[in-house]
């Protein structure tokens, strides 16, 4: 038999459980300290003196004082890496849709213009159009 008692055992899971809760808000915090690019360096020293000091006092003024401006700054930074991603992929895939068809259309006119000045022969031209149609 076990001199540890069940309610024991649940007591201790729920202590470890807010222990890790408790320090993911922290890290979040001291994140959200650097990311925000409006509060001076005083500002910031002082906010992790306070938080780290003082834990849980710095914890929950910084989240009373500026919960609601954290909460901005998260939804900007998904903002800018999601327009980012969009636009790396945007870059990454080239011209598809109606841009293609307009870079076709440009490139198409750019070889017959080439022809018509005698720049490239009815050969090459064809041979230029072809692989750029396929």
């Amino acid at each position: 038999m076990s001199n540890y008692p069940l309610l024991n055992l649940f007591w201790t899971m729920l202590e470890f459980f807010l222990w890790i809760l408790w320090l993911f808000l922290l890290f979040k915090i001291i994140t959200d300290i650097f990311r925000d690019h409006s509060m001076s360096g005083w500002g910031k020293a002082g906010w992790l003196i306070l938080v780290i000091l003082l834990p849980f006092v710095g914890v929950l003024a910084y989240v009373i004082i500026r919960g609601g401006s954290m909460a901005r700054r998260d939804r900007e930074q998904v903002e800018q890496a999601d327009a980012a991603f969009k636009q790396y992929v945007r870059e990454a895939a080239g011209p598809t849709g109606a841009n293609a068809a307009s870079s076709h259309v440009d490139e198409l006119g750019r070889l017959a213009d080439l022809r018509t000045s005698g720049a490239i022969s009815e050969e090459e031209f064809q041979r230029a159009k072809d692989k750029l149609l396929s």
